[in-house]
């Protein structure tokens, strides 16, 4: 097969689907920083790694005059996406596929594989203010891809949703596949998907963990900003109240110190239903987004695009419902002599659930983990985002923005697995 080169390599989104694919490591790994280099080699031990810019790097100098049988390259995408609104664009980073036509030219692999937002296709030449000139959109694009022909190579691309792939993450991206061999290109199909392909989504839910719901939104020592405020509320009113099938999570309660919190999968029948009602309460919860205007999703749907900002841009939400007895009470959870009533907080904002009534009785909020977000991503459970090679703990803001950098692995491997000769697994 040759030599296989991963460019741009981050954390090892694209590696570690390449490897599934092919059985194998990559022998090259290219990237500018040292940190993602040093979160790459924990998780690659076999790939030699590169600390440099895309377009300064010799690969050449490295591989010598073995064959290169596959080349991923996933430029930087933030000047191309649509989320930079209409902010100026950095044209240094546009300009980052202009070094896959370079290292092509000199390396002539057999197949190159590349993702990017779909924005890319409007990839064209900045006005003098920054900012995208309308009327020649696509202009770069077109060039790229026919310089690439020049080389010898055959394009295609599509856009394709993770999650129609077994990831639980609804990520969108531009995939495109080059080849000089000769062979057709080809396309994985879908495997997932609302009955479509086979097998259902993947759920966000399946990656939370449920045994850490947050702290209460009413004792934060900060208040939570206005803003906030109104998407939870929001939040509340189209998956909890309005929804005739929330997503519930029962909760036990009554843990002795150091006890693994007793939290039951929805899936599985409830446990033991005590006497006195107050032992046990359903656990509603959402994931709010970060953004302007928008309210969240569900918990049982794969996980929108995870960006590289702080925490994703995605928080749980919960809140918790006691059984509601026109004037009764309940006891939150994690406060065991605490004993609240449901009007003192929200009045009569009840749900009917199974045609039982519960009212709300708090509201939890804590934002999304690393580890969350990594799964939702699609990578495998080990994969080490905590630490880099040498021991050195990785901040939580950094493993966030290798995650959301990423590419997402099942896609890598579907892809890969398509035009290398191997069938693409379910």
């Amino acid at each position: 097969m040759g030599k296989v080169i991963d460019c741009f390599a981050g954390g090892g989104g694209a590696s570690t689907g390449i490897e599934q694919a092919l059985g194998r490591p990559c022998d090259v790994a290219v990237n500018h920083d040292p940190k993602a280099i040093a979160m790459h080699r924990a998780n690659h031990p076999r790939t030699y790694h590169m600390t440099e810019d895309i377009f300064e790097a010799d690969l050449r100098a490295v591989i010598g005059d073995e064959p290169v049988g596959v080349m991923w390259a996933s430029p930087d995408c933030t000047s191309h996406s649509r989320a930079k609104g209409s902010k100026p664009r950095l044209s240094g980073l546009r300009m980052l596929p202009w070094a896959v036509h370079r290292h092509a030219a000199e390396i002539r692999p057999d197949v190159i594989f590349m993702e990017n937002v779909a924005e890319i296709r409007k990839w064209g030449p900045l006005g003098s203010d920054g900012r995208p000139i309308k009327s020649r959109e696509g202009e770069e694009y077109r060039r790229f891809v026919d310089a690439m022909g020049e080389l010898g190579y055959e394009f295609d691309c599509r856009e394709l949703v993770a999650s129609d792939f077994g990831a639980p993450t609804s990520r969108k991206r531009w995939y495109a596949v080059l080849r000089r061999d000769g062979l057709p290109i080809r396309w994985p199909e879908p495997t997932h998907g609302d009955g479509l392909f086979g097998a259902p989504p993947v759920p966000a839910s399946s990656c939370i963990d449920f045994s850490d719901i947050g702290s209460s939104i009413f004792e934060r020592k900060r208040p939570l900003a206005d803003a906030t405020c109104r998407r939870i509320a929001r939040g509340i009113r189209k998956f909890v109240v309005d929804d005739p099938s929330p997503f519930i999570v029962p909760i036990g309660y009554g843990e002795r110190m150091g006890q693994k919190p007793r939290v039951e999968s929805v899936h599985r029948p409830l446990g033991t239903i005590v006497a006195g009602g107050t032992k046990r309460y359903l656990c509603t919860p959402w994931l709010m987004k970060y953004y302007g205007g928008v309210t969240g999703q569900r918990i049982d749907v794969p996980l929108g695009t995870i960006t590289a900002g702080f925490g994703g841009h995605f928080a749980l939400v919960s809140s918790f419902l006691v059984k509601y007895y026109g004037c009764g009470t309940g006891q939150s959870l994690g406060r065991p002599l605490d004993t609240i009533t449901a009007k003192d907080r929200f009045g009569l904002a009840s749900v009917v659930i199974d045609g039982e009534e519960y009212a709300i009785a708090d509201i939890f909020l804590r934002m999304l983990k690393p580890e969350e977000l990594k799964r939702a991503q699609g990578f495998p459970r080990d994969y080490i985002i905590d630490r880099y090679d040498d021991g050195r703990p990785v901040p939580k803001g950094q493993q966030v923005k290798m995650i959301g950098n990423s590419v997402v692995p099942v896609m890598a491997r579907a892809i890969v697995e398509a035009n290398m000769g191997l069938p693409t697994r379910p």
